[in-house]
C-alpha cells in the first residue's frame, strides 16, 4: 500500500508542477523565496544573518514587482522556458536574468561585415 501512495504522490506532484509552470506564462509566478534567501543569508560572510535575509527578501519582492510591470514584454516562449528552469528554490532574480538574457541575445546587433578568418 505504501508503494501505491508513493506513486500517487509522485504523479500528483508532477501534475501540479506542470500545471503551475504552464499557467505561469500568463502572469508572474508566486514563489516562496524565503528558502533561497535563507540559504544565501546563512552563506554570507557577515554576522547578521537576519539582516541579510531581510535584504534578500526585499530585493526579491522588488524584482517580482518589476517583472510584473515587464512581463507582457517578454515572449511567451521565453517566459515558459525561464519559469520551467526554476525548479529548485526558484528566485525572481534568476527568472529576470533568464528573461533578460534571452531578450538581449535576440536583440543583439548582427555584424554587418563578416568576421575575418584566419588563414
Amino acid at each position: 500500500m505504501s508503494r501505491r501512495l508513493l506513486i500517487a504522490v509522485g504523479i500528483l506532484s508532477v501534475g501540479i508542477w506542470s500545471c503551475s509552470s504552464h499557467a505561469a506564462t500568463g502572469s508572474v509566478p508566486n514563489w516562496n523565496v524565503s528558502t533561497s534567501c535563507r540559504g544565501a543569508a546563512e552563506a554570507g560572510f557577515v554576522q547578521d544573518t537576519a539582516a541579510n535575509l531581510k535584504r534578500c527578501i526585499e530585493s526579491e519582492e522588488q524584482t517580482r514587482d518589476q517583472l510584473k510591470k515587464d512581463w507582457s514584454s517578454f515572449p511567451a516562449g521565453d517566459r515558459a522556458k525561464c519559469v520551467k528552469t526554476q525548479t529548485f528554490s526558484p528566485t525572481y532574480s534568476e527568472l529576470a536574468t533568464c528573461l533578460e538574457m534571452n531578450r538581449d541575445l535576440r536583440n543583439a546587433a548582427k555584424p554587418t561585415e563578416p568576421m575575418p578568418q584566419r588563414k
